[in-house]
């Protein structure tokens, strides 16, 4: 007789390590985030595809590739956590404790936003277990896509997948410039007086460019020399060495900027954009993700 998969010498612990290793293609950052020894996690992947009598993965030159029979086990692996996290939910809400994994994914601005109202609510939680991503937006939306969380924050949430996105606060994006620039101090200021400045931008594909894009479009705005930088601490290490001026959220300004860094009252600006707290629709919440979404609602709202 066949021997059923569910009998063979296969434990939840190899199927983690498996899923973990499959999403990041890496056995090195899955040891890390698992806090395992890399020959442990290895030995494990080794063990679950001789059980399983298949190959999970391929290496073509430093590259760690899927099989077909890897992607299945990974869709499955998914299915089955959810399973288990979903039960664990019931269990805890059974016994009214504060217990199970929150899992957060925010796009990169939103890291000045999220970590204030989620470590107060860790200190009122403390059992929680937080696993927060923070990604430029095309990271965030594929995190989505593969419904590896439980909540995410957009600042444009993508209109192609189906998700509800509920509007959380304000994110004006502002012109901001060395404190020791020509335009400080002239009151407000038409967009021809930045003509043959440099912009330093986030790359194609950020919530904070689109907005930027979008805004330029719709007003008649020509953007000039655009530098792209990747990163909003960069940027604004850059505007503070004369690079050029850029067009950032006012939160990231106001946080960890340099001292000699302003904003330029500039005509049309700031520009209207917000923040969005999104789920994939029909997204069955944890009693854990549940509390924290009603908290950080409450939260912006106070703000």
């Amino acid at each position: 007789m066949k021997t059923r998969l569910h009998t063979r010498q296969t434990t939840f612990r190899q199927l983690e390590i498996f899923k973990v290793v499959a999403e990041r293609l890496s056995v090195t950052e899955a040891a890390h985030q698992l806090h395992l020894a890399q020959p442990t996690v290895s030995t494990q992947l080794a063990k679950l595809s001789e059980a399983l009598n298949s190959k999970l993965f391929e290496q073509i030159g430093k590259k760690l590739y899927l099989t077909d029979v890897g992607e299945e086990l990974l869709r499955a692996s998914r299915e089955l956590f959810e399973v288990l996290d979903r039960l664990e939910m019931r269990l805890a809400q059974r016994a009214g404790l504060s217990v199970g994994r929150l899992r957060l994914g925010v796009v990169t601005t939103a890291k000045y936003l999220v970590p204030a109202p989620l470590g107060a609510f860790c200190r009122q939680h403390p059992q929680v277990d937080v696993e927060f991503q923070v990604g430029n937006r095309a990271d965030i939306k594929q995190r989505l896509q593969q419904n590896l969380d439980d909540l995410y924050v957009f600042s444009h949430p993508p209109s192609d997948l189906d998700i509800d996105a509920t509007p959380l606060t304000d994110n004006p994006l502002v012109v901001i410039a060395p404190r020791d620039h020509g335009l400080v101090g002239r009151g407000e200021l038409p967009w021809s007086a930045l003509a043959g400045e440099r912009l330093l931008m986030r790359e194609l594909g950020s919530g904070t460019r689109h907005a930027i894009e979008q805004h330029a479009q719709s007003s008649g705005l020509a953007l000039g020399q655009i530098i792209t930088i990747a990163s909003n601490e960069a940027i604004k290490e850059s505007v503070a060495a004369g690079l050029g001026l850029a067009i950032l959220s006012r939160l990231a300004l106001t946080h960890m900027a340099p001292g000699n860094l302003v904003e330029l009252p500039v005509q049309g600006f700031p520009i209207a954009n917000r923040w969005y707290l999104v789920t994939a629709k029909g997204k069955q919440l944890s009693p854990i993700a549940q509390a924290f979404k009603d908290f950080l609602m409450q939260h912006c709202v106070q703000q």
